[in-house]
């Protein structure tokens, strides 16, 4: 079993040791991350320049470009051999509902999962890396049980996992992505040159949480468990989008 480690938040970052240390119980672990934080980079690919790829003292690999990046330059050409499962994080905060589209967690798995292989994401809900050991311990039981129960065909999975005491966890639930409000508005400075410079504003509130929802997992104290698909095809809009098309 050979295991790619990725995150967004750096190959310095205390989740992913944490994580990389709890996947060498399944067999062996490379790390390839960002050099740099690159949260909310998303899915994007770096095509205007080239990427190294470096290691540091620990072991860690880590590259100049995006989480999508290292997982696409380890799985495609870096590595001699293929991983058998890609996991990214630990992420120091949750990524529930919208928060998946911009996610660098979340897309360093999805390259995985793009590329014909099983990925998991972790989060867990703590800016502060707060009860690490409870998201080790998800981690770890999530992956060994993925091990003894495969799925027929390789998966996607966001793991939310709430920011409380191992015994205070209660279970795992399968959810579906909840509902942001619309973001709050960008924040404006001026730059020490009377530039005027915007802030991007923190994420919406909670507008779908209900029950079944990632968020309610979470504010149950539960690791929310959302499977997650590529196709951003709008089927539901065939209909009014077939009847628009014919008019013209």
């Amino acid at each position: 079993m050979h295991i790619l480690v990725s995150n967004d938040d750096g190959y310095f970052s205390p989740g992913i040791a944490a994580l990389a240390r709890a996947m060498e119980s399944f067999g062996r672990v490379t790390v390839v991350a960002p050099e740099a934080d690159r949260s909310g980079a998303s899915n994007s690919l770096t095509l205007d320049r080239p990427l190294y790829v470096r290691q540091s003292s620990n072991g860690f690999y880590y590259v100049n470009g995006t989480p999508t990046d290292c997982v696409h330059v380890a799985v495609t050409g870096f590595l001699q051999e293929r991983p058998d499962l890609i996991v990214s994080g630990i992420n120091n905060s949750a990524n529930l509902a919208e928060d998946t589209l911009y996610s660098g967690t979340v897309a360093a798995a999805m390259e995985g999962y793009l590329l014909g292989l099983p990925a998991i994401a972790f989060s867990l809900a703590s800016r502060s890396f707060d009860h690490l050991e409870t998201a080790v311990a998800v981690a770890r039981n999530t992956v060994a049980h993925l091990l003894r129960r495969p799925f027929s065909r390789p998966r996607l999975l966001n793991v939310n996992i709430p920011s409380v005491a191992l015994a205070d966890l209660k279970g795992y639930e399968l959810t579906r992505l909840g509902r942001r409000h619309v973001a709050q508005p960008v924040e404006t400075a001026v730059s020490p040159r009377g530039e005027t410079v915007y802030w991007v504003g923190p994420p919406g509130g909670q507008r779908e949480a209900g029950p079944g929802t990632d968020f309610h997992a979470l504010n149950q104290s539960r690791v929310s468990i959302t499977p997650l698909h590529v196709d951003l095809g709008d089927q539901d809009g065939f209909p009014e989008v077939g009847q628009w098309l014919a008019e013209i």
